[in-house]
């Protein structure tokens, strides 16, 4: 089977590198372009990134002597490729401009960027979660005129780590949560090296991330509509999202109600032995096991567990019951792979599977 060829737009900051790295000898798909600023193009992308590669693992030689592309040059980036990743760094409303010319042009768009999670007709997805929205590829294809571009975007990287434990609790129909979660630095792009002030630190706020973390967990659970994905009405979700001193890897502290109060066996079985579309499919980056629940006590632990299942499962844990509540836990995921990167590939092989992404 050839490889599909993949570009990638932003190609040279922290989540374009984690896409150059996953793809890596990736089963099904290729980097053969990188895209990046006009002050990157031209140059080799070893030679545009320069020291600011930030991943423990070596840059690949693969993509080391690519020549970056200037992101801007639309017609001139698709035409080499089957699809994008999108990871640009630009203001909302030119991602927003910029995804749908690569789309006209015919490129599928996989995008990690916050810009179109809320457009009516994009779908937001976990693979595991709410594959269903896809449905909604074709609707969007005919307001932009397309036969085989569109956009796919994936949700914000911190409710990875409480929405999916959540969803495999759906039966018992959660009503109300609360969560507070504690991210890493690297959500925000940032290394110890480049953020010092991080270092021993707790900052008790992250532009936009409180809306994003109540409200899009109520997209991925809706339903969709005349062409639409309309969100769910329940439950109500409150936040808050606070910066701490770690790398990589956000944590979760939730607490939740039911309409249906489940016991706490019913509820670690249900986390347990919940599977989705890309475990049924055994997709290249699909996680084994989606979500695993440790027993210690002092568990999840970002040193510990972000890496299960190659950064792509969910690790949960501290179930008990709340005098407030009916239960309180904690969740961990990756940020980077599972709530990044590795999110958005996952979508892609699913797109692939599901015959939305093809050669040109």
């Amino acid at each position: 089977m050839s490889k599909l060829k993949v570009g990638i737009l932003g190609g040279t900051g922290m989540v374009g590198q984690r896409f150059v790295a996953l793809l890596e000898n990736h089963p099904w798909f290729e980097v053969v372009t990188v895209a990046a600023s006009e002050r990157s193009a031209g140059k080799t992308y070893e030679e545009a990134v320069g020291d600011r590669w930030k991943l423990n693992t070596p840059m690949p030689e693969s993509v080391k002597k690519l020549i970056v592309k200037n992101v801007n040059s639309v017609d001139e980036v698709s035409q080499g490729v089957d699809f994008v990743f999108s990871a640009v760094d630009m203001t909302k409303e030119e991602i927003k401009a910029i995804e749908e010319a690569y789309a006209k042009t015919e490129t599928p768009v996989v995008s990690n960027n916050s810009a179109h999670r809320w457009t009516p007709d994009v779908p937001m997805v976990v693979p595991e979660i709410n594959p269903e929205h896809l449905a909604v590829i074709e609707d969007q294809k005919k307001r932009l005129g397309t036969e085989r571009g569109f956009i796919v975007v994936k949700p914000n990287c911190s409710i990875q780590s409480y929405t999916p434990a959540l969803h495999a609790l759906k039966e018992f129909e959660p009503k109300i949560v609360v969560a507070t979660t504690y991210q890493a630095i690297s959500g925000a792009g940032k290394t110890f090296k480049d953020w010092p002030e991080m270092i021993d630190n707790v900052i008790p706020y992250i532009g936009g991330e409180e809306e994003k973390s109540e409200q899009e967990p109520l997209r991925i659970w809706g339903k969709v509509e005349n062409g639409e994905i309309v969100k769910a009405a329940a439950p109500i979700i409150t936040t808050q999202c606070i910066r701490v001193p770690v790398s990589d890897g956000h944590t979760a502290a939730v607490f939740v109600s039911f309409e249906k109060k489940p016991t706490k066996e019913q509820i670690i079985k249900a986390w347990k032995e919940y599977k989705g579309l890309p475990q049924e499919l055994n997709l290249p980056s699909a996680p084994e096991h989606f979500i695993q629940y440790l027993e210690e006590d002092n568990r999840p632990q970002v040193k510990l567990d972000k890496d299960y299942e190659n950064g792509m499962g969910i690790s949960l844990g501290r179930l008990r019951e709340d005098r407030v509540y009916h239960y309180k836990f904690v969740g961990l995921s990756h940020n980077t792979l599972r709530g990044a990167a590795g999110g958005a590939v996952l979508i892609a092989e699913l797109l692939k599977a599901k015959g939305y992404i093809t050669s040109k």
